[in-house]
């Protein structure tokens, strides 16, 4: 990968160009996701968007087959999440900061202790920043509704006030909830890529209401950030 970044224009609009050099893999959770993805990228050649399915261990599992079958400069964990609220809004774009495993560790009477203070790894990848700013730009200057956080990676979705509570206690800048950024972050660490997580918010984390969701919101907003990687990550 090119460590410098540089400007170009687009339909008369300024972007930050990452200037990688091969193909770059998405993965999403399910087929609804990817056909999102791929309709914003119009099926450019330069992308290779793929199921990672449902959860971080099947997530890390085909992420990780994807990348013995061919060569990438970077990997993309995409689709839709719950937001926190005050963080990120119904229908906005989170791009993360860190990608935690919010729930990695062990319970003790004392609260929660993650698999880093049990001194068992670390809990947390960080993409990498130049790509997140410059997307977090690009967005921005379109007009898109788009912040950055942490995104926590869970195996249960969280679904009552109590947990909500521990997870902002524990992640103050917590923005977004999904289920497999932090898997197909491992598997991208095994191959020393850089990797990225960006997430469009279809509810509020909380108490599980599914009549509140917006799902066409979130899918239309995914559908215009896979355009904005296209439009960013030119050929």
């Amino acid at each position: 990968m090119k460590s410098d970044l540089e400007t170009v224009m687009h339909d008369g609009d300024i972007f930050r160009n990452a200037d990688l050099d091969g193909r770059i893999l998405i993965m999403t959770a399910v087929e609804a996701e990817r056909q999102a993805v791929m309709r914003g990228t119009r099926d450019s050649k330069r992308f290779n968007v793929q199921l990672a399915g449902f959860g971080p261990a099947s997530a890390a599992a085909r992420t990780a087959a994807e990348l013995a079958k061919g060569s990438y400069s970077l990997v993309i964990s995409a689709g839709i999440a719950g937001g926190f609220k005050g963080r990120a809004e119904i229908g906005s774009t989170v791009i993360a900061d860190r990608i935690a495993a919010a729930d990695l560790g062990a319970e003790t009477p004392d609260g929660f202790l993650s698999v880093d203070e049990l001194g068992f790894g670390s809990s947390v990848i960080l993409p990498d920043s130049k790509l997140v700013q410059t997307l977090s730009d690009a967005m921005a200057s379109e007009g898109i509704p788009v912040s950055r956080g942490t995104i926590l990676t869970v195996t249960t979705g969280t679904g009552s006030a109590e947990t909500t509570a521990k997870l902002t206690a524990r992640y103050g800048d917590a923005a977004a909830e999904g289920m497999e950024g932090f898997g197909v972050a491992t598997a991208a660490k095994l191959w020393n890529l850089p990797v990225l997580e960006i997430r469009t918010i279809s509810n509020v984390v909380g108490p599980r209401d599914r009549a509140a969701w917006r799902l066409g919101e979130a899918f239309a907003a995914l559908e215009a950030a896979g355009d904005i990687l296209r439009r960013v990550f030119t050929e």
